[in-house]
């Protein structure tokens, strides 16, 4: 057994702030880490230390391996989270914290390594008798033996990217005459964006759901499934809402699936939290997707429905401990919704939006959770994901819990940027979604194809009015700040505050 008195979290934002406030609930110290463009962010002012690691952005920052460790150890943390994103999968970053004696709280880097190539972890789930779609055994080079892999399984098919993830080097092919072009395309982002270029061919499932199950295995051989979570309204391969359970999953699905995850983790020697994703298509068959070997973003409406804490959980099992809980300990308490709120433009596809939050306000209620790093004044900048919070609805059934997640929609206030609110409360309205009959076409099938109705003269009137309201708003303030500048002092001896005795480390 190990004791983690204090825990640096090598991450920023929400999920560094849900990881603070659990490390203090367990009477752990906590550590954080700040980029410059994070200096005034609110999330390393809620942790116990606050170092500075400089730079603007992520490479100059948070991905800076060495000198966060040697902060973890000047600073006496034991143990190093790791978030989701950044180094949260980097299985050298995992080896050197195992090198240097710090935990890494996650599994050990050879589980990451092996787990972190598509064809490696496929075969590994071929081993464990977890089903997997048809596919290239090995990566493949030659794009002539590619195509004939590709015609002989039959189109559609997927070009996919050994390396890494987020739909980054993964190419969808409908025809032999663009499978070349494709090949090459999909080769280069590969190894532009993991630099590696090695990729897969593989048979493209039509109408596919994506259903994740989350898990939990420690180091005395207790192995738990949480259920699952259902993933598949996204946009660019990457998820907007989430749900826990499925509306497709019976019961006899939902234990084949979890065990078939189960038996994975174990065929590697995987240790705490870690997510099996898969696709299922139209006839209800799953296939094994990817394990993704961290905390997943989604994670808490899987907290909501099973009333475990998932962060508590990982820090036991780092420590050495068993499980708290076992499998006969897991149900289902009603249903979870989770809106991530992203500073996009989701009326001009999705694209990133950025700026001031001139006014931001959250929704409350009874069964209400959001997840933020953000408050009012702050800044959404380029540098870094542009996820401002997660929304998490919890009720008695699936329709409550929706309707709460409209209510709370319609309650959130963000003025200074656009969010992707206006399409969660579309896609929530929506009978597919309603029904439960969507797949991972949701956005292409009916938000781009939507008729768009002309905004009414009061509703354009009312953003004017708002446009100008704001544009005086920043003039006077930009005025108030020059003659401020020019007539402010400094004030000699001051005392330190709390903020200013914050340490910097560069």
């Amino acid at each position: 057994m190990r004791t983690i008195k204090k825990v640096l979290v090598a991450n920023r934002g929400e999920i560094a702030i849900r990881v603070f406030r659990t490390l203090r609930e367990m009477g752990i110290k906590s550590v954080a880490v700040y980029s410059d463009s994070d200096k005034d962010a609110r999330f390393h002012r809620l942790a116990d230390e606050a170092y500075c690691l400089g730079g603007i952005t992520s490479r100059e920052s948070y991905l800076r391996q060495e000198l966060i460790i040697d902060i973890a150890k000047k600073s006496g943390a034991d143990a190093i989270h790791p978030g989701y994103g950044f180094l949260s999968e980097n299985a050298e970053f995992a080896k050197r914290c195992e090198e240097s004696g710090v935990i890494f709280i996650g599994p050990k880097s050879s589980v990451i390594r092996a787990l972190g190539d598509k064809i490696e972890a496929k075969k590994l789930a071929i081993k464990a008798g977890v089903p997997v779609a048809p596919s290239t055994p090995d990566a493949i080079g030659d794009v002539n033996e590619a195509k004939a892999f590709a015609e002989k399984i039959g189109y559609p098919v997927l070009i996919k990217a050994s390396a890494g993830g987020g739909g980054k080097g993964m190419k969808k092919v409908e025809r032999p005459e663009e499978f070349e072009s494709l090949f090459q395309l999909a080769q280069a982002e590969a190894l532009s964006a993991f630099g590696d270029g090695r990729v897969f061919i593989e048979k493209y499932l039509e109408n596919p759901r994506h259903i994740e199950i989350q898990m939990l295995l420690d180091e005395h051989g207790n192995g738990v499934w949480l259920n699952e979570r259902e993933c598949s309204i996204q946009r660019r391969n990457q998820k907007v809402i989430e749900e826990a359970p499925s509306a497709i999953l019976t019961p006899e699905m939902r234990r084949e699936m979890g065990e078939c995850a189960i038996r994975l983790a174990k065929e590697v020697g995987y240790t705490n939290a870690g997510t099996c994703e898969f696709l299922v298509d139209k006839n209800l068959k799953f296939y094994f997707l990817e394990v993704n070997t961290r905390l997943q973003v989604e994670h808490p409406v899987t907290e909501m429905t099973t009333g475990f804490d998932l962060v508590r959980e990982q820090i036991r099992v780092a420590e050495g401990k068993p499980l708290s809980f076992s499998q006969s300990d897991v149900k289902i308490n009603g249903h979870a919704i989770e809106c991530r709120i992203y500073a996009e433009d989701s009326e001009n596809d999705f694209l990133p939006s950025i700026g001031k939050l001139e006014r931001y306000v959250e929704p409350q209620g009874l069964g209400v959770r959001v997840d933020s790093g953000v408050e009012q004044g702050g800044e959404i900048t380029m540098y870094f994901d542009p996820m401002i919070a997660k929304l998490v609805t919890h009720d008695a059934d699936r329709q409550k819990a929706i309707d709460k997640m409209l209510r709370a929609l319609r309650e959130y206030e963000i003025v200074g940027v656009e969010t992707t609110i206006p399409f969660c409360i579309f896609a929530l309205e929506h009978e597919a979604f309603r029904s439960g009959r969507f797949d991972t076409h949701f956005v292409q099938n009916y938000y781009r194809n939507r008729a768009k109705a002309e905004p009414s003269a009061e509703t354009k009137e009312v953003a004017a009015a708002v446009a100008a309201l704001l544009a005086e708003k920043r003039k006077s303030a930009f005025a108030a700040n020059g003659a401020a500048a020019q007539t402010a002092q400094p004030v000699p001896n001051a005392p330190a505050t709390n903020w200013e005795r914050r340490k910097a480390y560069r």
